[in-house]
């Protein structure tokens, strides 16, 4: 089958020809339609999991992925071939199956299932690991409405989940975007929309017209430098709480929480249900053939991403 894989950490991502995977018990093989690009793909190809997991080379490319069931193993299964379903590949090692591919093959019991009715196989593809952060990371900051939350990387999949996820519960979305996003970050629920390009005290000027205080919680998508993430900590309020998904240290007086994704079937169900209800909107910026995306895993690297990107397979 094609894929998208890389022969060491660091190697450049390229199409290969790899055996079709063949489901073992309780497992699920699934002929992918749509893969859905994640900034964590090209982080684990360069490593960024290495020491944490076992890995096998040629590592496969990806981890979000909507499809139809091809084959299931042996033993009970609670899907049946043909069903469509989207998920997320967890089962080690890393890149033994990945979604930047023709077939997936994962344990029954993963982050994965049915796709509703209403719900286009791309949109579900989008869903997985952005979704599913935006969902734990509101419910780890606890904030409730009527207070104030800043986001930085907005614009990005995350992002936009993140901001429509606090807006329907009636938090004020601070979304802090690179270009001219507002109008775009409003349709999303956002009360204001903040370019950081324009220069270095624009974003807490804004933050301090709306919340002389600060805000309650700040969630930081794309700070991996230490000073960039205090700059942004001390926007929130005393009592607040700082959220990193980059591992960056934190500085004294904020309470800092290091998000770590944990997917379940049951929260992608929740997702999907809000999405095919209209409820939550799913911004797919570019749809691309397979093999396309070794550029727009380059492309992805620079930063700046707007919605989701997902891989017609």
């Amino acid at each position: 089958m094609r894929a998208i894989a890389v022969s060491a950490f660091c190697a450049e991502p390229c199409l290969v020809e790899v055996p079709k995977p063949d489901p073992d018990a309780g497992d699920v093989r699934v002929k992918i339609e749509y893969a859905a690009l994640n900034p964590l793909d090209w982080q684990t190809a360069d490593g960024a999991l290495d020491g944490a997991a076992p890995h096998a080379f040629p590592l496969i490319v990806g981890v979000d992925f909507a499809g139809r069931v091809d084959m299931i193993g042996s033993g009970d299964n609670r899907f049946r071939v043909g069903d469509a379903v989207f998920g997320r590949v967890t089962a080690p090692p890393v890149g033994r199956c990945g979604s930047y591919a023709e077939y997936v093959s994962v344990p029954q019991d993963s982050p994965i299932a049915l796709v509703p009715r209403d719900l286009p196989l791309q949109i579900a593809a989008a869903l997985p690991s952005a979704g599913t952060a935006a969902a734990q990371i509101l419910g780890g900051t606890a904030v409730r409405s009527g207070r104030s939350l800043l986001i930085i990387g907005a614009a990005g999949g995350v992002g936009t989940f993140l901001t429509q996820l606090a807006a329907a519960r009636g938090i004020g979305v601070v979304a802090a975007v690179r270009g001219d996003e507002e109008k775009r970050m409003r349709a999303f629920g956002a009360a204001a929309a903040v370019d950081t390009t324009v220069g270095p005290g624009e974003l807490a000027a804004a933050v301090r017209d709306v919340y002389p205080n600060g805000v309650d919680a700040l969630v930081d998508l794309v700070s991996t430098d230490p000073d960039a993430f205090a700059a942004h900590a001390a926007l929130v309020r005393d009592g607040g709480v700082a959220v990193t998904t980059r591992s960056v240290a934190g500085p004294p007086g904020v309470a800092r929480v290091d998000f770590r994704l944990a997917p379940a079937a049951e929260l992608l169900e929740s997702l999907a249900a809000g999405a095919a209800r209209g409820e939550l909107a799913v911004p797919v910026d570019a749809e691309l053939p397979l093999e396309k995306a070794p550029q727009a895993l380059a492309q992805n690297r620079t930063g700046g991403a707007r919605g989701k990107t997902v891989f017609v397979i």
